[in-house]
C-alpha cells in the first residue's frame, strides 16, 4: 500500500472534524470538490470508508473516528514542533484568531494592534466581534477577551487594559429638561436606556455605595444591543445609558454627556485576555500576549 501523504491526512482530520466540505474547504484554501476528489482518492488507497456522505452532511465512519482519534494528536504534536522552531528564526509570522466583545475589540484597535503591527509586521491578527461568551477552543480561536469574572475557570487568562467602570450618563440637554436623578431609585421616574445582552435579558443596572449594593430592573423607554448605540442615544437626549465607562470617555470628555450618580458606582470590573492552557502556545499567540503584557508596562 501507497503510505498518504501528510497533506491528504491532514486534510482528512479537517474534514472529519468540520463536517463539512465547504467549511474545510475554506480553512484549507482549496476548493470543495477538489477536496472531495481527494478524500474518495484516501478511501481508494486504504481500501475502506471514512466518511459517510449526504446532499447536506459529512460524518466520519467507525473507520474514520478511528482514523480521526490517532491523527489528531500526532499533526497537533507536528504543529507545536514547528511552532516551537519558528522563532528561532527571528521573524514570527502566522495568525492569531481572538475572539472579543465590541468594546473589547474597541480597546485592541485603539491600544494593542498599532504595537503589534509594528513589532510582528507578519502576524495577522483576525479578531471577530462576539457579544455572546461561548466556546474559544471548539470555535477555534486562540484566546478571547472577556470580563475577568465571566473567564472560563480552566482557561489561562492575562490583564488586559485598565479595569473598566460601569457608569450612567445622560447628555446636558437631557438633564435640564427632566432633571438630574439624585438616588437610583430616582431613575424610575426618568428615561432609560436598556441593554439587551446576547442572551435576550435585559441588563441589570448595578450600583454601590458605602458597602450597600443595589440592582435595578427598570422600563426602559428605548432598548439596544449595542454600548455605542446607546452612547450615541444618550447624546442624543433619549434617555440615561449605564454603559463600561471606555464606551462614553469621549462624549464625556467633550462635554456631549454628562456623569451622573457618581457616588453610587460599583466596584470596576478588570478585563483580561484568556486561552486554553493544556497546550503549548503557538508563535502569533505568544506574540500577542507579549504585545499585551508590554502595553501594560508603559
Amino acid at each position: 500500500m501507497i503510505r498518504p501523504s501528510l497533506h491528504d491526512l491532514n486534510a482528512f482530520v479537517t474534514v472529519a472534524t468540520r463536517r463539512s466540505f465547504r467549511r474545510a474547504a475554506d480553512d484549507l484554501g482549496t476548493a470543495p470538490s477538489t477536496l472531495s476528489h481527494a478524500m474518495r482518492a484516501l478511501e481508494e488507497r486504504l481500501g475502506v470508508r471514512l466518511l459517510n456522505r449526504t446532499t447536506r452532511s459529512v460524518a466520519p465512519t467507525e473507520a474514520g473516528f478511528e482514523l480521526l482519534g490517532r491523527l489528531q494528536p500526532v499533526i497537533a504534536g507536528l504543529d507545536e514542533a514547528l511552532d516551537a522552531v519558528q522563532s528561532f528564526s527571528g521573524n514570527i509570522s502566522g495568525t492569531v484568531r481572538i475572539n472579543a466583545p465590541r468594546l473589547a475589540a474597541t480597546l485592541l484597535v485603539r491600544d494593542t494592534l498599532p504595537a503589534m503591527s509594528e513589532r510582528y509586521p507578519d502576524v495577522v491578527v483576525d479578531l471577530v466581534v462576539e457579544g455572546k461568551l461561548i466556546d474559544i477552543v471548539a470555535a477555534g480561536f486562540d484566546a478571547g477577551v472577556r470580563l475577568v469574572d465571566s473567564i472560563p475557570k480552566d482557561m489561562i487568562a492575562l490583564p488586559f487594559a485598565s479595569a473598566v467602570s460601569f457608569i450612567c450618563v445622560a447628555s446636558p440637554a437631557y438633564l435640564e429638561c427632566f432633571g438630574e436623578p439624585a438616588t437610583p431609585d430616582d431613575l424610575k421616574r426618568h428615561r432609560c436606556i436598556g441593554h439587551r445582552l446576547p442572551s435576550g435579558k435585559l441588563y441589570r443596572w448595578e450600583f454601590e455605595r458605602a458597602g450597600q449594593t443595589l440592582t435595578l430592573d427598570l422600563n426602559s423607554s428605548l432598548i439596544l444591543d449595542d454600548e455605542e448605540l446607546m452612547v450615541d442615544a444618550s447624546i442624543n437626549g433619549l434617555g440615561i445609558a449605564y454603559v463600561a465607562s471606555p464606551a462614553a470617555d469621549p462624549a464625556l470628555q467633550d462635554g456631549r454627556l454628562r456623569r451622573i450618580l457618581l457616588a453610587w458606582t460599583p466596584a470596576s470590573e478588570k478585563i483580561g485576555i484568556y486561552y486554553a492552557g493544556h497546550r503549548a502556545v503557538p508563535p502569533p499567540l505568544r506574540a500577542f500576549l507579549d504585545v499585551v503584557k508590554a502595553r501594560r508596562l508603559e
